[in-house]
């Protein structure tokens, strides 16, 4: 099975976050964009591991914790391989960013 791919809008989130991160620690955002390729690869592998939050995006979408970060990913599991729609920061507010999905 194929890892999920990034939407043009979740690698430029990704990005973001990486310079962002990485500005004060470059072992962190090394470690963040590890953690997106691990979590890209469990999708592909089970599309279906996400969990289903309509309180904070629309279905079909499913959600992802990132181990270890402060980051959602956010999914489309229909998808073959799965579509990452976003990657956000979870403090933010999530059914506001995610209402357009």
């Amino acid at each position: 099975m194929a890892d999920a791919v990034l939407s043009p809008r979740a690698d430029n989130e990704l990005q973001s976050a990486l310079e962002w991160i990485g500005a004060d620690d470059a072992d962190a955002a090394q470690a963040l964009r590890d953690e997106v390729y691990r979590a890209s690869q469990r999708l592909g592998a089970h599309p279906r591991i996400g969990i289903i939050r309509t309180d904070l995006a629309p279905r079909p979408f499913r959600i992802v914790f990132l181990t270890g970060f402060p980051y959602v990913m956010v999914y489309d599991p229909r998808r073959t391989p799965p579509l990452i729609a976003r990657i956000v920061h979870a403090a933010r507010d999530l059914p506001e960013l995610l209402r357009e999905l």
